[in-house]
């Protein structure tokens, strides 16, 4: 009897060990690549360390997916570079909180290349009197025309992805980029946790289109934090985190080609925090509010904190605020002609609540707002709520660590 006992748990450490062997999981390693041409046909980059060398475009029917873990690094000493989704392409890359894609750049100067650009032909706003679909051309040096009439335009789904030292400006206002530029584009498309990181112009910019925005940072970019215009509407935005530092403008710039709209995009739980000592990006620039609002912009915001929009005296002296209505036309039709919604809305180390821009012909107040409703403060707004990991730190920066 003592002998089969003994037996029977000989063999079971034999099947223990056996088992505990076959558990184990083979390290994945990540494989190395160049992307210096057009993707024009379905195309799977696995995990691994790419080199971008261009600026490479999607063509329209073409996937080009990216597996979690992805690293994509350009270098500005090539020339110009970014990666475009042509209207009708897609791109999947799809990371994890912990395996997250990055797109980066070598020298870690911001502004060194184009970020990530995607087209499609969701409605824009490009004029009062033009008939629909409206259509204008891009401002990235491609000259592409965006818009149309498709809604739900799927470019994509994009989580938890990172672009690094983007917002490359070659002239302005017409051969600029920004982190993430989205060319109206719709509701089709994922956009989720995202990071737009030292950039040189705006961390996310939306040209009209309906796509929605989701627990996404804007960190530390020198120009805005999220900007849009030609009447984007985007609908279902959450947990926005802009932390401005160094140089930096708007936290939010909101307009809409100076078009009268009846829609209106809707955001929900936003912080904007700007460190001391932020300065704006030019010395004839007073871009220094959370929130400006101009040629018609609109919208409805909800669970708002805004910190440090302090007053500075360099490179031009000017009265930092809270909320900014900058012409007549914006304060007539949107904040007495109740488009412009701003409620449970906290104020802390900002000087002005609110800032009347130009002509000097009308005063912002909080009566300003029709109805009263459309405006209202509270001291319990928490804003955005985010969970950190690997896609929210960068060479050991917590990105998280101010909200």
């Amino acid at each position: 009897m003592k002998k089969l006992v003994f037996c029977l748990a000989v063999l079971g450490s034999i099947f223990t060990g056996c088992s505990s062997s076959d558990d184990d999981t083979p390290v994945k390693q990540p494989v190395t690549g160049e992307i210096s041409s057009n993707i024009t046909a379905n195309t799977t980059y696995a995990y691994g360390n790419y080199t971008l060398k261009g600026m490479i475009k999607v063509s329209s029917g073409v996937t080009v997916t990216f597996e979690p873990g992805c690293k994509i690094t350009c270098d500005k000493s090539t020339g110009e570079n970014g990666l475009i989704i042509l209207n009708g392409g897609k791109l999947i890359a799809n990371g994890t909180a912990d395996s997250p894609i990055v797109f980066t750049e070598k020298s870690k100067v911001g502004g060194s290349w184009a970020g990530i650009i995607m087209y499609g032909d969701a409605p824009i706003v490009n004029s009062a009197t033009a008939p629909a679909p409206q259509t204008a051309v891009s401002e990235d040096g491609l000259n592409l025309t965006y818009g149309g009439s498709n809604a739900a335009h799927n470019g994509g789904s994009l989580k938890y992805v990172r672009v690094e030292y983007a917002g490359q400006v070659i002239t302005t206002n017409s051969k600029e980029n920004n982190g993430f530029s989205f060319y109206s584009v719709g509701t089709g498309t994922v956009l989720d946790h995202l990071v737009a990181y030292k950039g040189n112009d705006d961390g996310f910019e939306f040209y009209g289109g309906t796509a929605s925005l989701t627990n996404s940072i804007s960190y530390a970019n020198s120009d805005d934090s999220f900007d849009w215009q030609d009447g984007w509407r985007g609908q279902e935005n959450t947990n926005w985190y802009a932390y401005q530092t160094g140089v930096a403008n708007y936290g939010l710039e909101v307009e809409s080609k100076s078009v009268d709209n009846a829609f209106w995009p809707k955001v929900t739980n936003i912080t904007l925090r700007r460190a001391a000592g932020t300065t704006t990006e030019a010395q004839s620039e007073i871009q220094l509010d959370a929130i400006q609002f101009k040629k018609e912009g609109n919208g409805d915001y909800s669970n708002i904190i805004i910190d440090g929009y302090a007053s500075q005296t360099t490179p031009t002296a000017y009265n930092g605020g809270a909320i900014q209505i900058l012409d007549k036309a914006t304060y007539d039709h949107q904040v007495a002609g109740g488009k412009i919604k701003l409620n449970n809305v906290k104020i802390t180390n900002t000087p002005l609540t609110f800032i009347s821009g130009v002509p000097a012909s009308f005063t912002v107040t909080a009566g300003s707002f029709v109805p009263a409703a459309n405006w209202t403060t509270s001291t319990t707004a928490t804003g955005a709520a985010l969970t950190g990991g690997a896609w929210a730190t960068v060479d050991g920066l917590n990105l998280l660590e101010k909200l």
